[in-house]
């Protein structure tokens, strides 16, 4: 059982740093890990956030930034090919917090940086054509997802890639999400499909689902709320 965070189970705001998962998510996430060999939160966000937000629940692995870090006993494991990138992410940061217009919302991630326009979405254009010039000069990589984007190492991971590590040794996996960050978790299940696993993509809709996400789900739901339920069906 492998879920994403942001929009699946806590709802989108306008601040991201405001953002809770629902009233009951983490027991629920706590009562599958009791059921199931594989319970995981894969986000967007670095693990020490989903620590802080989901406690973590018992037995349930996180995964942050798309799979550059991943929740260890005792500390958060990051990929030594992206550590190395922690400098010029945090220059380009610095270059954001001081040239962004207003309203757009600069979000450090340590190995990544985020940049909101959803209070400022006049500005949209703006931050496109900005972390394009970034990613040009730098290296780094540009990630759209809903009213934003994101600058990212060039290293290979993504949702897909973790969803594919965690079902190792698995008979079925189901994933959970709503934004196009989510879409290679979606491949990785079509991928593991044709090798005999049973799988579940599960979207999560909402007004700014992406058309491409909705076309590949088995199950779509609405909401958070419509993801939690799902879930704690299942639990």
């Amino acid at each position: 059982m492998l879920t994403d965070f942001d929009g699946t189970l806590s709802p989108i705001v306008d601040d991201p740093e405001q953002a809770r998962p629902l009233p009951g998510a983490a027991d629920t996430l706590a009562r599958l890990a009791r059921r199931y060999r594989t319970v995981a939160v894969i986000s967007g966000r670095p693990v020490a956030y989903l620590i802080d937000r989901l406690g973590p629940p018992a037995g349930v692995s996180l995964v942050g930034l798309y799979g550059l870090e991943k929740g260890g006993p005792d500390a958060v494991i990051v990929l030594p090919e992206a550590g190395r990138w922690r400098q010029c992410v945090d220059q380009v940061a610095a270059a954001a917090e001081t040239e962004v217009p207003p309203g757009v919302y600069v979000e450090r991630k340590g190995l990544t940086v985020g940049l909101h326009v959803r209070r400022a979405p006049e500005q949209a254009a703006w931050v496109d054509a900005w972390a394009d010039e970034q990613a040009r000069r730098t290296g780094l990589v540009v990630h759209h997802g809903k009213m934003a984007l994101e600058l990212v190492p060039p290293v290979d991971s993504d949702k897909g890639r973790v969803v594919t590590e965690l079902a190792d040794g698995l008979r079925a996996v189901c994933y959970l999400g709503d934004d196009l960050g989510d879409l290679p978790a979606f491949d990785a299940l079509t991928r593991l499909a044709a090798t005999g696993l049973a799988t579940l993509a599960v979207a999560v809709r909402s007004s700014e689902s992406p058309a491409a996400l909705l076309a590949q789900a088995d199950v779509i739901v609405d909401g958070p709320e419509g993801a939690l339920a799902f879930l704690q069906q299942l639990g």
